[in-house]
């Protein structure tokens, strides 16, 4: 059963998590079920979810997020609304906002893996697998949902035979409450402790110019 996790006060903003993968094509209904439960979870814990603002899975997410009053941002690849529901027919149900990059499918991605704490794989194609690898030359923290189908199946051993070291940390699991609890420790012993160390002499309302 999903849990909510008491916040203290801080000075930074919530954890955010992206959801990335199939935004089409036979999606099983099992998978769809898992998407729900991540994103229903991700709002469970009062975090921020961010997606692609496409259909399919990440949208799955996003009803889930949104079931329990979670804060969803999505990154769009269009220039406005009008782009977004025409030219791209994607959705506008259970965003409290879309950032319109006007980068289209592909470039829209950079924005999308840059704005998000971590990451988390679901199922996905040609265009998960192109933000993987930018999520990996990043050194972004990762997580992979198991037995989801498509490319994040293939996405641990894709890591084996790249040979690359980006400081990037790949966690894995089936279950997306087990999941998020290894990316929450990972968060918590990497990313807060750098934001803390960054932000211990600086004014946390920034610094207007003279």
């Amino acid at each position: 059963m999903a849990r909510k996790t008491q916040r203290t006060k801080s000075i930074f903003p919530r954890m955010t998590v992206g959801v990335m993968g199939s935004s089409g094509g036979i999606i099983p209904s099992e998978v769809v079920k898992k998407a729900y439960k991540l994103g229903k979870e991700i709002g469970c814990r009062r975090h921020v979810l961010i997606t692609g603002a496409c259909p399919g899975l990440p949208h799955e997410a996003v009803k889930g997020a949104k079931s329990v009053g979670c804060t969803v941002v999505g990154i769009s690849p269009a220039l406005n609304f009008e782009e977004h529901v025409v030219k791209f027919k994607s959705p506008v149900r259970g965003y409290d906002a879309l950032i319109y990059t006007g980068s289209g499918l592909m470039g829209r991605e950079i924005e999308n893996i840059r704005s998000c704490d971590v990451v988390v794989f679901v199922g996905g194609r040609s265009g998960t697998l192109g933000e993987f690898a930018i999520a990996y030359d990043e050194g972004k923290v990762i997580g992979i949902l198991e037995n989801t189908g498509g490319i994040s199946e293939h996405l641990k051993t894709i890591v084996s035979f790249v040979r690359k070291e980006t400081k990037a940390i790949v966690v894995s699991s089936p279950d997306p409450e087990d999941l998020l609890d290894r990316l929450e420790q990972v968060y918590k012993s990497r990313l807060l402790p750098n934001y803390k160390s960054l932000m211990a002499h600086r004014d946390p309302d920034g610094v207007t110019e003279n």
